[in-house]
């Protein structure tokens, strides 16, 4: 039966009792939630906790009662799957579903809305009945941008709610693969941060700082997160490939948060970081350099309780890390990102060179021609001996004059239109050309733009007579006293569009 067919049935059904039927499918298996399938779904898989699934459904009491119905708010329903967001049966029943499956679900009390009950509709320690159709699942976005690149379904949830941070140690039972052929299988402990120096693509760590201990999840990785357009010889990964994970998460210690540390240890720690960055950024691998220093801006942006001597050197470090993230983004292209980062580098040092200099580099990325210009004169005004901004400033004069010559071959193009458009004007009534004007054209149509023509020869006249104020709808006109009698000066004039 599909939604369909449940909106039509229901609609034409009286209020009966309903039967207590299905197969128990609750963990206890003390028949807390009874399924019964009424269409079977299509294909092997079926959602996953944390998956996104859509569903229509119609609720009833056991008396035949309708509570409640997706159909008749004609939208699907979504939820996450497991992460209770819906009553305990729900979690249950559809982690059993195919896609295309229509089912009855029944659900007692403590498995749906306990003593308490959902008032006004249902009473307290109500048992009641569903019927949902499964239309699609899909796994968990684990990206910030939600641009789907780390896709993660768990099969097993994990303990607690702890997960491993930047830095934490972990042990994991990993299986990679590519088209469905196996090619890496390996148990691993790692500090997070250094999967890229064991082979791991950057996406997979970022799943791993999503996981819970025990938990087994499926890892979906797009070429950006996996190892991108250059692939993994190593492993026969050509290059843009997705690849597919099965991840064990064993167990983790977590990394001293930057609360748990004193200044001390935020400096020492954050010298380490930026070394470590350092050889992350001449190996070519930008993310994993980024995320180096992005550390040391957590750990010292809002510390406070350094000596002055501490400061000096905290200072320091954090102009390096903005300096050095500013870099990274140029080189992932992601220019705003880049410009902040300079940005927050300019606000410690105002004249800073590779500040300013990077800063124009980015503008000029995206045709911020007028600002990349400003910076690298800046730059040359501060460091006259700069080669590269001197460089740079002749690409951005180019680059401008190259706009202003496109912009001026616009505008000349379009006032040739224009003028085009001018010649094809008459002035006057019917087709008598440029004799007298009408004496209203507002009630013409609408009129705009502005023109000066002579005079028609009406009585003889050397004198010009121009539109001199524009006005929407129509255009003012001015004419020469000298000539024209008040009688058949017109009104209004204007070009009818």
């Amino acid at each position: 039966m599909t939604a369909e067919e449940m909106k039509a049935t229901e609609s034409g059904a009286q209020s009966a009792p309903l039967p207590i039927e299905g197969v128990d499918i609750s963990p206890k298996q003390d028949e807390g939630v009874l399924k019964v399938i009424k269409r079977e779904g299509t294909g092997t898989e079926m959602p996953m906790i944390g998956d996104r699934v859509f569903v229509h459904y119609t609720g009833w009491l056991l008396d035949g009662t309708k509570f409640d119905s997706s159909l008749d708010r004609k939208d699907k329903f979504s939820f996450d799957l497991g992460k209770g967001e819906v009553i305990k049966a729900w979690d249950i029943a559809i982690a059993t579903m195919k896609v295309g499956e229509v089912c009855h679900i029944t659900c007692k009390p403590e498995y749906a809305y306990g003593s308490a009950g959902s008032p006004p509709k249902i009473p307290p320690n109500a048992t009641l009945v569903f019927e949902v159709e499964l239309f699609e699942f899909k796994g968990e976005d684990l990206t910030e941008e939600e641009d789907g690149g780390i896709i993660r379904r768990i099969r097993t949830r994990g303990e607690g709610y702890a997960k491993p941070n930047e830095g934490a140690i972990v042990e994991v039972a990993l299986e990679g693969y590519y088209k469905d052929q196996l090619f890496d299988q390996r148990e691993l402990r790692f500090e997070i941060g250094e999967g890229e120096n064991l082979d791991l693509p950057y996406g997979l760590e970022r799943a791993i700082q999503r996981m819970e201990k025990g938990e087994h999840s499926i890892v979906y990785l797009k070429p950006s997160y996996a190892f991108g357009s250059v692939g993994k010889e190593k492993f026969q990964i050509p290059p843009n490939a997705e690849l597919k994970y099965e991840l064990h998460l064993k167990s983790f210690e977590k990394a001293k948060e930057s609360w748990e540390m004193n200044s001390e240890e935020k400096l020492e720690q954050s010298t380490i970081v930026k070394e470590r960055g350092t050889v992350y950024f001449k190996e070519g691998k930008y993310k994993q350099a980024l995320l180096q220093y992005k550390k040391i801006v957590s750990w010292l942006e809002y510390e406070s309780s350094f000596s002055s001597e501490e400061a000096q050197k905290a200072q320091a470090l954090r102009l390096a890390s903005h300096l050095n993230l500013a870099m990274c983004h140029l080189k992932l292209q992601a220019f705003s990102a880049a410009i902040e980062s300079c940005n927050k580098a300019l606000e410690l040092d105002g004249n800073n060179e590779k500040g300013l200099f990077r800063r124009g580099e980015a503008h000029l990325a995206v045709n911020d021609f007028e600002l990349a210009r400003a910076d690298f004169q800046k730059v040359l005004q501060l460091y006259p001996n700069n080669k590269a901004a001197k460089t740079q400033l002749a690409v951005c004069q180019q680059r401008i004059r190259r706009q202003l010559a496109r912009e001026k071959k616009l505008y000349a193009n379009m006032f040739e239109r224009l003028a085009e458009e001018e010649n094809k004007v008459r002035i006057g009534v019917g087709n008598s050309g440029n004799s007298i004007p009408p004496r209203n054209l507002a009630t013409v149509g609408s009129w705009c733009l502005w023109l000066s023509v002579p005079i028609p020869e009406t009585k003889s006249c050397p004198f010009p007579w121009s539109i001199k104020e524009h006005v929407f709808p129509a255009v003012g006109a001015v004419f020469c006293h000298q000539c024209w009698e008040p009688t058949h000066k017109p009104q209004k004039l204007g070009w009818l569009l």
